[in-house]
């Protein structure tokens, strides 16, 4: 059996980064990253992702939680982490629907 992402809401997304070590991935281009993302988030665009992701990201267990702006650059971006070997990958869709913290540009 082919493995999958595993789908979060935001909210069991936002409870998993409150209670364990998560990476959490913006897969959005660096523009839309700079104004406006997830605090703590680093920014990796889907489209590079496949090229990047084994550089950057060294630990293939480690929880990785990924989002976009709508969820559809998330979802193709978790099933290239998986395809990648990444064992434990969240897709919980995009900033339209997270209603908690985000960090705007000129924010610390």
């Amino acid at each position: 059996m082919k493995k999958q992402p595993i789908r979060l809401t935001p909210a069991q997304a936002k409870q998993k980064m409150e209670s364990e070590p998560v990476t959490i991935l913006d897969v959005r281009q660096p523009q839309e990253f700079a104004q406006g993302h997830i605090p703590g988030a680093i920014n990796l665009p889907n489209e590079t992702i496949a090229h990047t992701a084994l550089a950057t990201l060294s630990d293939e267990d480690a929880v990785l939680l990924v989002y976009c702006r709508s969820g559809h650059r998330s979802a193709q971006a978790a099933n290239k982490l998986v395809q990648l070997g990444y064992n434990h990958v969240y897709d919980f869709g995009g900033l339209l629907q997270w209603p908690y913290e985000t960090v705007r540009k000129g924010q610390k």
